[in-house]
């Protein structure tokens, strides 16, 4: 049996999706354990192009299972017409061979418009959020004032708990942010819309993953974003909302019991990223628009242009500590070939100081 996780090493946009669809077919099952639909990993096989925000790469592989963990937030709109999408490019998902953690927590339309109006707000000092609602979502998790995907079961006690939340959530949204509140039975409406069509797929994945280890299956954990925006040890305050390391998958994905045997770090030939924060290498001449048109590098999840730069071994290296890599993956080398001059940074320079 091998429990592998494929994390980013850097800021995200490393290529992820490609070396998890690349590596999928060696694995019964592939659990994303953490995040939600704010990134997204572009993968291109024998069925298209496709970018996926909340599916698990391995959905492409007949007799993958692909969970959906308890760590992560889920939007069930966006959800359910990502695979409404793929179900169009030719690609069967059933019950069967996607399951939806019942602990995981729902992403509300109300953490969307909270999410744009904080970024309005904040104006110049904004974190570059994708406005996907992911931030307040999390927020809402460890204020206790989620709502899980298990309790789409339980119509009656979801709606009066829902109704305290809704409450809560007017006030906030009317009272501090002058924007407009947001009705029970819409809200009800909306789950009862895109709810219904995901419940089949919802059960017990931690069960789940303990039964496939007694049986021997091979699992991968497949991670959103990278170590530098990682909640804990990334660049905060620039950072995502959950905790894109390695070492969080079994708590994200629900199997306690079993240690990681690889961790494989991806990591780009060149630094990108999207949204605000340091980014020390970035270029900001004709060389970052080059590779950004060669790279095609805007983001999966957004379409945004990415921030270019030059390897930046200090935060690869830092990035790589905290993802306890055993191997590398480096991805895009290609897009350096017409490139006559590579620059790497080994070190940052502060108050006089070279630190590695």
């Amino acid at each position: 049996m091998s429990i592998t996780a494929i994390v980013g090493v850097n800021w995200g946009d490393e290529g992820k999706g490609r070396i998890v669809d690349y590596l999928a077919g060696e694995y019964q099952i592939v659990v994303r354990y953490q995040g939600g639909n704010n990134a997204g990993h572009t993968v291109v096989n024998e069925y298209g192009k496709f970018a996926l925000n909340l599916l698990p790469s391995g959905i492409f592989h007949p007799g993958t299972v692909n969970i959906i963990g308890t760590g992560t937030v889920v939007d069930l709109e966006h959800l359910v017409k990502e695979i409404e999408r793929i179900r169009a490019g030719g690609v069967h998902v059933d019950a069967d061979n996607l399951k939806l953690s019942d602990r995981a927590i729902i992403c509300f339309p109300f953490h969307r418009a909270q999410d744009r109006l904080e970024e309005e707000r904040l104006g110049s000092k904004k974190y570059g959020s994708p406005v996907r609602g992911i931030a307040p979502v999390y927020g809402d998790k460890y204020l206790k004032k989620g709502i899980q995907l298990g309790e789409l079961f339980y119509p009656e006690y979801l709606k009066e708990r829902l109704a305290t939340v809704l409450e809560w959530k007017n006030a906030e949204l009317t009272r501090v942010y002058g924007g407009q509140g947001f009705q029970l039975d819409e809200i009800m409406a909306w789950l009862a819309e895109y709810g219904e069509k995901l419940k089949p797929m919802i059960t017990d994945t931690t069960a789940f993953l303990k039964q496939a280890v007694k049986e021997g299956k091979k699992i991968l954990f497949e991670a959103q974003l990278g170590a530098l925006r990682d909640i804990h040890y990334g660049i905060y305050p620039f950072t995502s909302s959950s905790s894109s390391l390695a070492a969080f998958a079994p708590v994200g994905a629900g199997l306690f019991n079993r240690p990681l045997e690889r961790v494989i770090g991806v990591v780009k030939a060149y630094s990108t990223c999207v949204g605000e924060g340091p980014f020390v290498t970035e270029l900001k001449d004709e060389v970052g628009d080059r590779l950004r048109q060669i790279g095609a590098e805007y983001g999966a999840a957004t379409g945004r242009p990415r921030r270019i730069g030059y390897l930046d071994l200090v935060a690869t290296k830092y990035g790589a500590e905290l993802q306890g890599a055993t191997e590398l993956a480096l991805t895009k080398l290609d897009v350096l070939s017409a490139e006559k001059t590579l620059k790497v940074c080994v070190g940052y320079e502060i108050d006089g100081k070279v630190v590695t």
